[in-house]
Order: C-alpha cells, then structure tokens, then sequence
C-alpha cells in the first residue's frame, strides 16, 4: 500500500522523467519539489516504491525511473488534467472550424492532434450501421463508366467509380438511379444492405448492370459498418526513438494495419468523462507492449467513437489526456451542431 506521501514522490519522479528524460534521484526531488522532507526521507519512500514495482534503478547507482505499473498509478491518481492554454484551444477551434465534410473534419483532427502534442493521433470513424440512406446518385461519365454517390442522413458521403459490362445512355442512368433508390432510400444501412443482397440474384440474371451497382452500393454501405481510423504523426516516432527500450517497429506496423489499433482502443476502458489510457505492458497482448494510449470518447449521431494519441510510455499523460478530452468535446459540439442543421 502506497502512502499519501509515496503517491507524490511517484509523481514528482514521473513529472521529472518526462521533462528531463533522465533518471531521478532523491535530491533532485528535495530540490525541485518542496516535500518540506530530507533527502534520507525521500530515499526510503522511494525503497518503498520500488519495493512495489513502481519505479525502477536503469542502472546500478542511478536515480529511478517509473514502470509500467508506476506510470498506470500515477494515471489513476491524477487529481487534474493540464489545463489547454487558450493558444492551444483558439488553434483548436481556427483549426476544426468550418470543414468541408466529415472526412476533412476527422483529417484535420488528427493533424491538429499530432501538432499539439507531437505524439501519433488516431481518430475512429463513427460507425454508420444505423445511419439511414437518404439518396443513390448515378453520374455517367462514359457509356460503360458511372460514378456512384451514396448519402445518408448523418452527412456520410461515400463514392466509386464503377465500370459497366454494358454500355448505357443517360436514359438509362436514370432509371438505374430510380431502381437503387427505391432499393435502399429510407432503409438504415444494414436493412438496406440486406435489401441490396436479396435482389441481387435475380437482377443477375436479367440485368448485368444493375446487379454491377448493386454491389458497389452494397461494398460502400459495408464500408459505413466498419471501423475504421484516420492517422497522422506517424513520423513523430522516429523523432523519439530514443524513448522505446526496444524496436518502433511493431508500432509502424500497427499504424499500416490499423486492425489492431482499432481492437484495442476498443477493449480500453473509459472513465465516467470518457477518457482511458492503455500503458505499455498493458498492450502485449496487442504487440505494443513498448507503446501507450491515451483516449477520449466523442459523440456522432446515433453512435459513439475515440480520438487518442498513440507514443512511448514516456509521455506527458496530464497534457496529452487534456488534448484528447479538448478535442474530443470540439468534435462532439461540431457533429450536433452539423445535426442540428439538417
């Protein structure tokens, strides 16, 4: 059981090693932090920690440095986050105001994110499972070339290009366009799916080209179902290399592969303001036992889905979980605002 005390000397250790990137020693600390204590008293709280597997000696006759287990402490007793200063909150704003959809939004979050805060951001898509087709539009760019537009009600827009086994006239786009929206207009995404794969059988049979539409309707509606992320900052990691004890590698996989990005910030657990973090160890199940996760939840319409940072677990967990939180509560307010409008 760790003291009051214990609980502020871990935090003024995990302060200094994120600051300084150097191990910390029980003079610094009577230096740097008034414990109104001496440096004897700070060494045996910190004998005590490291008794509890909280901190650690990276080499013999240095000061410690957090665990795994002391930065997963410290997280939970967080009194308070770091406040944004109002620079960062007017770039926040100047940067996610008045996007072009949301596709631009979500990019522009993330490189907001990854400026801030110099560490990886990721942003999940809301899931659009729920969301209903509002409108099929068919523009012929050539006799056996058709671009297909499919929109819903939450202001997802999704488009393909679809080559035809046929060639069509602009007549015929029309009544293709009809047939497809008396298909799925109305219909949430799944039912309209469902709706797409019953006919496409016997529109096969007798009508190639309806059955080709169909099922890019059908393959962009399935892209409404799955989760995917929006990345930036990938580049950041390089930058601090010197921060992981073993390869970045695994984490520049996982950003090409996004599944498992994707698996784990949804098995993290949010506290009641929506905020989780995942800390090094914490990910091996993932292969990203060298990496931490900070998140936020943010609301979309019908659905629910995270903004987070991705870095070494040597990382400013107040500020980069205020960032998340900040960003996370603009995104929201933006999609209300955005449905409150339609």
């Amino acid at each position: 059981m760790v003291s009051e005390r214990g609980l502020q000397v871990l935090r003024a250790i995990v302060q200094d090693y994120v600051d300084t990137r150097e191990p910390v020693g029980s003079k610094s600390i009577v230096d740097r932090h008034a414990f109104g204590v001496s440096a004897a008293t700070i060494r045996n709280d910190m004998a005590l920690l490291e008794d509890e597997d909280l901190i650690v000696a990276p080499h013999t006759s240095s000061g410690r440095v957090p665990t795994d287990k002391g930065y997963r402490v410290f997280v939970d007793h967080l009194a308070e986050l770091r406040p944004l200063s109002s620079a960062q909150r007017t770039a926040i704003s100047s940067f996610l105001d008045d996007p072009a959809d949301l596709d631009d939004l979500l990019s522009r979050t993330v490189r907001c994110l990854t400026q801030l805060t110099g560490q990886v951001a990721l942003v999940q898509y809301p899931s659009f499972a729920r969301a209903t087709v509002t409108h099929i539009e068919l523009v012929l760019l050539a006799p056996m070339r058709v671009l297909v537009i499919v929109v819903t009600d939450t202001g997802r827009v999704s488009q393909r290009i679809v080559n035809l086994p046929q060639e069509i006239t602009e007549h015929d786009a029309l009544a293709l366009k009809g047939r497809l929206n008396d298909l799925v207009t109305g219909y949430e995404v799944r039912k309209a799916s469902a709706r797409l794969e019953d006919r496409r059988a016997e529109a096969a049979e007798t009508d190639t080209a309806i059955a080709v539409l169909s099922d890019a309707v059908a393959e962009e509606l399935d892209e409404f179902r799955q989760d995917k992320l929006v990345m930036a900052g990938a580049a950041t990691l390089a930058r601090r290399e010197l921060d992981f004890r073993g390869s970045i590698h695994p984490l520049l996989e996982a950003i090409e592969e996004q599944a498992t990005l994707v698996r784990l910030m949804e098995e993290m657990v949010a506290d009641r303001e929506g905020l989780a973090a995942s800390i090094g160890a914490e990910n091996a199940a993932f292969g990203l036992s060298e990496a931490s996760l900070v998140t936020s939840d943010y609301d979309a319409p019908g659905s629910r889905a995270r903004v987070g940072l991705m870095g070494p677990t040597r990382m400013d967990y107040p500020s980069n979980l205020a960032a998340v939180r900040a960003v996370a509560r603009y995104l929201t307010r933006l999609l209300d605002e955005d449905e409150a409008r339609r």
